[in-house]
């Protein structure tokens, strides 16, 4: 569907070297003081014209959010933060593009860093990327030996210092608010918004974050046009987008395409197809393990973008994308994923705190066959209690594959479920003993 000339990302299956010589030779940093030289309006313009859409899983405009930032520079300095604590089950995009286009990333910094008028940004980095940070440092290293970044970066009359900053492995640190509490060295927990970071952000500073791979497009954008952008996928959901294809596929891989690519096409013809053909898938999670499972008779014709996906009450989030097939228990699978977040919950609000661990115990009640028809009630009434109550995004992102699997899977839930006598004789030991056991086991 995308054409070899419009990719953005020449390099991400390490065919050509990771390098910055190797970077250079594919156009990298190529006019980049020019780009600069035309002003900060005409960078944010230029990427409002091109729609762009954060790719870190809100999908908010990019060029809008920049706008946020205050134009003059007061008394506070502006912080860019690059969110690279790529956490989000299911993806693995940005680790390819640390990996193997870091330039990409750092040329992107500069041009953002100027357009917000940051002097300085920090490279937040999920602490489990070792090997990923050490080739992000070493590329970021070569960029100030050639003086790409540093004093008077590419010969532009701006400064710009990129620093790395490892997290320490929380989920809950890819919300930009948790982020930012943790790079000042505090528990990663959100704050409560307004007031937004780019006004009040790192040390209560303007600040904008942004995720790895947005950056990073940001530099062939201006090179390129943003109606060149704008021109692929459909109206507010432009460009390029690399989707993470896991789980029961042939062949697992990162892959760019347009936006608006077919799900199926993306699956049969980058990923090998579905282990034991397409008649074998049972469901998909389209965007990382926080958005709802679709059905196979939604994977036949949804395109993969922001709105369609959001029509098919589901969302793009990553673009991570987690196949199912019918060998897997559907529900143990989502009870797993339940956990996950019970796990990863920083415990700040209650709905979430106390919600997704009830989530967790009834899943594994159904898988188990223990649980009664009320208990599916007490579900989806515990996903309602915990969306739209919470600081962050978090709490919805807990409730959403535990609302998709209730939407489309109700069926299999009912088989699972007996009346409260039947249950009372399969149980071999006492309902509160058996949660004790279960949570002592979790703790």
């Amino acid at each position: 569907m995308l054409k070899e000339e419009d990719k953005i990302f020449k390099n991400l299956y390490n065919q050509f070297g990771w390098d910055i010589n190797a970077s250079l030779k594919r156009g990298d940093w190529s006019n980049t003081k020019d780009l600069i030289s035309k002003g900060k309006d005409w960078i944010i313009n230029e990427i409002k014209l091109s729609e762009l859409r954060g790719r870190g899983g809100a999908g908010f405009p990019t060029g809008v959010k920049w706008s946020f930032a205050p134009k003059k520079v007061g008394s506070r300095p502006h912080y860019l933060v690059i969110n690279a604590d790529e956490s989000e089950p299911g993806t693995c995009k940005d680790r390819d593009i640390l990996r193997f286009e870091p330039q990409k990333l750092i040329e992107g910094c500069l041009i953002s860093a100027f357009a917000v008028s940051a002097h300085v940004c920090y490279i937040y980095i999920r602490g489990e990327y070792i090997n990923e940070g050490q080739r992000l440092q070493k590329a970021i290293d070569e960029a100030y030996e050639k003086k790409l970044i540093g004093k008077n970066a590419c010969n532009s009359g701006w400064d710009l210092d990129i620093y790395i900053h490892y997290g320490a492995g929380a989920y809950i640190c890819g919300e930009e608010t948790a982020l930012l509490e943790s790079l000042e060295g505090n528990k990663g927990q959100p704050r409560l918004k307004p007031p937004f970071p780019a006004l009040v952000g790192l040390y209560g500073c303007p600040t904008i974050v942004n995720n790895v791979e947005t950056v990073s497009v940001i530099p062939t954008i201006l090179r390129k046009g943003g109606k060149w952008f704008a021109s692929m996928g459909r109206p507010k959901n432009t460009g390029t987008k690399i989707f993470c294809i896991s789980g029961n596929v042939n062949n697992p891989c990162n892959v760019e395409e347009e936006m608006g690519v077919p799900l199926k096409y993306l699956i049969e013809k980058h990923a090998g197809g579905v282990v034991g053909g397409w008649k074998n898938l049972q469901a998909v999670i389209p965007g990382g393990s926080s958005m709802p499972l679709l059905p196979k008779d939604v994977c036949e014709t949804i395109k993969m973008d922001f709105d369609s996906l959001v029509a098919a009450k589901s969302g793009l989030g990553t673009a991570g994308i987690v196949v199912i097939n019918k060998d897997q228990d559907i529900i143990k699978c989502m009870a797993r994923i339940a956990r996950f977040y019970k796990h990863e919950s920083c415990g700040q609000c209650t709905p979430c705190r106390e919600g997704s661990g009830w989530m967790w115990r009834i899943l594994e009640r159904i898988a188990k066959g223990e649980a009664t028809k009320d208990d599916i009630k007490l579900l989806s009434e515990v996903t309602k209690q915990i969306e739209g109550h919470t600081i962050c995004a978090f709490g919805e992102g807990s409730a959403w594959p535990v609302q998709g699997l209730l939407r489309h899977f109700s069926k299999e839930i009912d088989k699972r479920c007996f009346s409260e006598p039947t249950i009372k004789k399969k149980r071999k030991i006492p309902y509160l003993v058996d949660q004790h056991l279960l949570e002592s086991k979790d703790a």
